[in-house]
């Protein structure tokens, strides 16, 4: 099935055509322009710079270099002017040439068991695709719950939180969805890319939310999320599987609930009439593209077998202690395995170029915490904002605040978390405060990342539909980042304090 618009002439429920392994081609704009021709001399005047000739007094020599190679490698990696895992090879290979790291610790780091994780969880993914299993699940709950318009938003809910467990990519999660949501704006008036109304402007505006915000569920919602495990773990932190779960879901759900309330009342008021369907046909299409699918295979059946035990023991890790990675790992081999026949090697989809950037960022976080750059830094920021006398309320709220609010700005959750999670660990670490007590609520802002087109790959594929404009998913993100913000802060005081993870502030 596709979507009834002349401009897509593939079928956007088909995963495969969204295949993580092959890279897409940007438009480069003026300023993309400039910077491919010119980045990459910027980025050595900037190292040479800041490594030799501009000091910085409350830096020793090492920590000057790092911070030189630290800046360079973000130059580098938000100006995009080579691709992210050519800085991340730039910047290991620039570790090892200075100094900072053996050669054997800067290059391991490609052997992390998140990076293992990382390509676990892709090969699971995998065999969700192949069989269509995740189609079929997406599909039967708009059929079965979606009877009207309350209804089909609270279904977008469950499966976008059903989605953000089985696949931490967020494009291939607006890839299966975008079809389904088109065709119930058409329904509901909307049909095609040149027409738009407030209900159509909501459906597409709350799900583009949803896919990011769902990923703040799960320990594996991301890889952003992820790679802020490795840094607390780098700060010797261990988080559990469950205790992500029970922390992020409640606050993802509750969100969920009101922001479709907000959205469809205040936001983008939608009319009585505006909920009444439009157009006969709509849930036909849909109807026929389930039936197409035939009976629940086998294949689908061991997929949701392994996958399911792998979910139920990375939720009860609390009680065995059997470590994340190796159950993904286990879980994996047992798709592989010819005898089971899931899964070759060739339907799996590990992007391996995002492997080599997250294995460029966490050897430069090994420099950081071998020169304690962060640890100066931070101890510098925090006598010049008077961080120390602030109460663990103010530091919670501006913390999680700062960090939500840095999504404007940086086109990278990976970024986000790169330059964020070190600093809020050594602020942790220098006010002698639990460091998950203001990791864990900070981590679960990493997906906040919906206002603009830029910010990240979904925001881009629906920002296509033309159901709104960039005024209009400017104006929504950051509502509903205002109202992701009060949610942290009543979790904190609340159920967060139940949990054991903040020490309550009211």
């Amino acid at each position: 099935m596709t979507t009834n618009t002349s401009q897509q002439n593939f079928d956007p429920l088909d995963l495969n055509a969204y295949s993580l392994n092959k890279l897409p081609k940007k438009q480069l704009t003026k300023v993309g322009e400039f910077f491919k021709s010119w980045g990459l001399p910027i980025a050595v005047a900037i190292y040479v710079l800041l490594a030799y000739f501009i000091p910085i007094p409350i830096l020793n020599d090492k920590q000057q270099i790092m911070f030189a190679l630290f800046a360079t490698s973000l130059f580098l990696w938000i100006s995009e002017t080579v691709p992210n895992y050519v800085t991340s090879m730039i910047l290991i290979c620039g570790l090892v040439l200075t100094g900072i790291l053996k050669a054997k610790p800067a290059m391991a780091t490609l052997g992390d068991p998140v990076i293992w994780l990382n390509v676990a969880a892709f090969i699971l993914a995998s065999a969700l695709v192949k069989t269509q299993l995740v189609k079929r699940v997406a599909l039967w709950l708009i059929l079965r719950f979606g009877k009207n318009a309350s209804a089909i938003f609270l279904t977008f809910l469950g499966i976008n939180v059903i989605l953000a467990a089985f696949i931490n990519a967020t494009a291939a999660k607006a890839a299966l969805m975008m079809p389904l949501f088109m065709v119930i704006s058409a329904v509901y008036g909307a049909p095609g890319t040149d027409k738009t109304n407030n209900f159509s402007r909501n459906l597409v505006l709350y799900n583009l939310v949803m896919i990011n915000a769902s990923c703040n569920a799960f320990m594996t919602g991301s890889g952003a999320t992820l790679l802020a495990i490795a840094l607390l773990a780098g700060a010797g932190c261990t988080i559990y599987y469950f205790d992500w779960l029970m922390a992020g879901l409640p606050l993802v759900i509750g969100f969920g609930i009101i922001g479709y309330a907000l959205g469809m009342r205040f936001i983008f008021p939608v009319s009585k009439e505006d909920t009444l369907p439009k157009l006969e046909g709509g849930m036909e299409s849909l109807k026929k593209a389930y039936e197409d699918l035939g009976p629940v295979k086998l294949n689908e059946l061991k997929a949701i077998i392994v996958f399911g035990l792998v979910l139920l023991v990375w939720a009860t890790d609390k009680i065995h202690g059997l470590n994340a990675t190796v159950v993904a790992m286990a879980g994996a081999v047992i798709m592989l395995t010819p005898q089971f026949k899931l899964l070759n090697w060739n339907d799996v989809d590990v992007p391996w170029h995002l492997m080599i950037f997250s294995a460029g960022a966490y050897a430069l976080g090994a420099g950081l915490t071998t020169t304690k750059l962060m640890d100066t830094l931070t101890k510098a920021m925090m006598d010049t904002l008077g961080l120390a006398s602030m109460s663990y309320f103010s530091l919670y709220a501006l913390l999680t605040g700062i960090f939500i609010a840095s999504h404007f700005i940086f086109q990278s959750k990976n970024m986000r978390t790169i330059i964020f999670m070190p600093i809020v660990i050594g602020i942790a670490q220098e006010l002698k405060i639990d460091i998950l007590s203001l990791a864990i609520p900070v981590a679960l802002c990493i997906n906040v990342c919906w206002s603009l087109p830029f910010n990240a790959k979904p925001n881009a594929m629906l920002y296509g539909t033309n159901k709104y404009t960039m005024g209009e998913s400017f104006y929504y993100g950051f509502v509903m980042s205002l109202l992701y913000w009060a949610g942290l802060l009543l979790a904190g005081a609340t159920y967060f304090k139940w949990l054991g993870i903040t020490p309550g502030f009211f």
